[in-house]
């Protein structure tokens, strides 16, 4: 068998956040399906809105590459996996092109995979050239596809545009800033797939406008190294893990799922916003989500409350992860004020602030061992708990996030990466 497998692939990145990266791959990755390939998307480091806009644009599951959270082999792993099976592989950037260590430029250079600067031309002519240019060859070493232009205000508005560009940068193409195309958000990004009635039809328009402007042609072929192979074990074999999902609760890694299902236990979803009590289950993971938009519903469906409190108490084992933790707490309180009783678990309360709390990877050293992930919160928790941890970020970044525990019950702000430490993910949910 072939040591690598060639795929048409491309890294969508930006000179900075904001600049329409998720709109421009899904837009890219529709427009690829609706032609009848099979594309697979990946998302620079962590994030999980972004992730649901994109499996929905191209049809098919989203992964994380990072070269420190998930690790340079394991991303390795899920490009040569794709590879595989897919016509065309679509990475989506994280922040700006260079920003952060490791950047969205790190990990299209360790891969070869080139890269396609998405700019905003709002408010811009010939300056665009300037970025663009800027963006190619700060990094002699960095492969770079081209650029495309985001919110193109008219045809005489791209000619400018492109006739900017210099030293043969190939132009891909300008999205039209139509209100139809672009995606709404909120205050920890993107708005859930799920709530946008006329998502589909968002991406079909987004993927027309693209097809009008730029030639659709694959990228060029990159070759994908076969990784390592890895040993399994069925550590958690026979152990029904309850997972919390649903419009409050949804911020899951694909690879984490994946990985619980392959040490062998059996995943049962439920919603403790609908359901009134839990699945016959062994252990409960509750991941982030926005229970801040749900927590008088959540507050109010008090038989689930309750079998919650009753699976702690029997001494089984619970995860609780950021929103997961919050629902833990005595009570939640929004941004407007409105105060809801929650399932009191965990003394303290949390509350939710109209500016950003945290934001940072974390690697934290717990007794199960050492775990990545990340954090990201807009809410502060008050508590006279004592952490049994406390997360680390490599970069400096905010975050140092405690870790509580009381019995089987593990709690903190960090959403864990569970293929870092696939033994220690095991031992936390082992009953």
């Amino acid at each position: 068998m072939s040591d690598s497998r060639q795929c048409p692939a491309v890294l969508i990145a930006a000179p900075a956040s904001g600049q329409g990266k998720t709109t421009v791959t899904a837009a890219l990755a529709r427009l690829h399906r609706n032609r009848g390939r099979k594309v697979r998307v990946f998302k620079c480091g962590p994030d999980f809105l972004d992730p649901m806009i994109l499996e929905r644009a191209s049809g098919a599951p989203v992964y994380q590459l990072d070269l420190w959270m998930i690790g340079a082999e394991e991303s390795r792993r899920l490009l040569w996996e794709a590879a595989g099976e897919a016509d065309l592989i679509l990475i989506e950037g994280v922040m700006g092109l260079f920003d952060g260590t490791p950047s969205s430029a790190d990990l299209a250079r360790h891969f070869g995979v080139p890269v396609l600067a998405v700019i905003d031309g709002t408010a811009m002519a010939q300056t665009f050239g300037a970025l663009a240019l800027g963006l190619a060859r700060y990094q002699p070493d960095l492969p770079f596809a081209g650029v495309l232009a985001n919110r193109v205000g008219s045809l005489r508005h791209a000619q400018l545009l492109e006739g900017s560009l210099t030293e043969g940068l190939r132009w891909y193409g300008g999205l039209s800033r139509e209100r139809g195309i672009e995606l709404p958000s909120r205050h920890l990004g993107l708005v859930q797939a799920s709530e946008l009635n006329d998502l589909d039809a968002r991406l079909d328009a987004a993927a027309e406008a693209l097809a009008a402007s730029c030639d659709a042609a694959l990228p060029p072929l990159v070759s994908f190294a076969r990784p390592e192979p890895v040993s399994v074990t069925t550590p958690l074999a026979g152990v029904r893990i309850g997972v919390a999902r649903d419009e409050a609760f949804a911020f899951t890694y694909g690879a984490n799922l994946d990985l619980l299902r392959s040490l062998g236990a059996q995943l049962e979803f439920f919603s403790p916003l609908h359901d009134r009590e839990l699945p016959d289950v062994d252990s409960l993971y509750l991941p982030g989500g926005y229970p801040e938009l749900h927590h008088q519903a959540l507050a109010a469906n008090a038989p689930m409350l309750e079998a919650i409190r009753a699976h702690h108490g029997a001494g089984k084992p619970l995860l609780a992860e950021c929103g997961g933790m919050l629902y833990l707490l005595d009570a939640l309180t929004d941004v407007a004020g409105v105060r809801a009783p929650l399932a009191g678990l965990l003394p303290g309360e949390a509350t939710m602030q109209k500016r950003l709390a945290a934001l940072a990877l974390q690697v934290v050293e717990l007794p199960e061992g050492t775990l990545r992930g990340h954090t990201y919160h807009h809410s502060l928790t008050s508590t006279e708990l004592e952490p049994i941890a406390r997360g680390l970020s490599p970069n400096g970044g905010r975050g140092n996030e405690a870790v509580y525990r009381l019995g089987r019950l593990t709690a903190s702000y960090v959403h864990f990466y569970f293929p870092s430490n696939p033994d220690a993910a095991a031992a936390l949910l082992r009953p």
